[in-house]
């Protein structure tokens, strides 16, 4: 893959993943949607991804699967998709003098505070990919929250610096597609997933942590991932738990 990022900006829209998504069979690989203005942004568990008009990034960036694209990915493997996503955006901020981590699965932290949410969107072929939808949202000049937000930050609130977003984009999505050409062969990937692992928000300390079946807190240990995405915990007693996504809480 070695397609071209094209960048396609909306004054508004309901939501960038809502609008690549109805048009997903006319977009190329690595087309992205942006928009000023987005009314009805959607984030994880169902919900909805605020965002002050013309202060921050919102944007999706299709990915294509096939000829000419992305190598054939097959569905039990789309976390990958994820952990590229994530580490692009990792990458884009470290280059802003911004550190970051990873809070699984794909949220990004700036310390203990949320700088960027991600919800990937998958179109299935039978057991491979036939598309993806990655949406993003960045907060980067907003420096006020709605006060449901408990952990919100922005790059501004950062480096109190001011930011031309149509200017950030490009940037951001060539990191990304450095990122997504890591797809194409497993040695690269694995050197991939090995550095998703090691930029894991809470890896290796102690922590607390909420069982949502359960609702028992435990304290433990983050140690990684398996393939395909689940989180690997270590309990204080030594056992080792594996939960998929919404089937466990941090406590922030």
């Amino acid at each position: 893959m070695r397609n071209k990022v094209h960048i396609i900006w909306h004054n508004e829209l309901d939501s960038t993943n809502n609008e690549a998504s109805r048009r997903i069979s006319s977009l190329a690989n690595l087309s992205v949607l942006a928009t000023f203005n987005q009314t009805a942004g959607r984030g994880q568990r169902g919900n909805t991804w605020h965002a002050a008009p013309g202060e921050n990034l919102t944007f999706s960036m299709v990915l294509k699967f096939g000829p000419g694209a992305l190598p054939p990915l097959r569905a039990n493997r789309q976390f990958r998709i994820s952990q590229a996503a994530s580490l692009g955006l990792l990458d884009f901020l470290a280059e802003g003098g911004i550190s970051c981590t990873v809070k699984w699965p794909n949220d990004i932290y700036a310390g203990r505070k949320k700088i960027c949410g991600m919800l990937v969107e998958n179109v299935l072929a039978g057991e491979y990919l036939n598309a993806s939808v990655v949406g993003i949202g960045l907060n980067v000049n907003q420096r006020e929250f709605p006060p449901s937000l408990v952990n919100p930050t922005s790059m501004a609130c950062l480096t109190c610096l001011h930011y031309d977003i149509k200017e950030l984009l490009p940037r951001l999505c060539e990191h990304l597609r450095v990122r997504f050409e890591a797809l194409q062969n497993e040695d690269t990937y694995l050197l991939l997933a090995r550095e998703y692992t090691n930029s894991l928000f809470q890896l290796g300390s102690v922590q607390d942590y909420v069982d949502c079946a359960s609702g028992a807190l435990f304290s433990g240990t983050i140690v990684g991932v398996t393939e395909t995405g689940r989180l690997l915990l270590q309990t204080q007693e030594g056992n080792l738990r594996d939960y998929a996504f919404k089937e466990v809480n941090y406590i922030i």
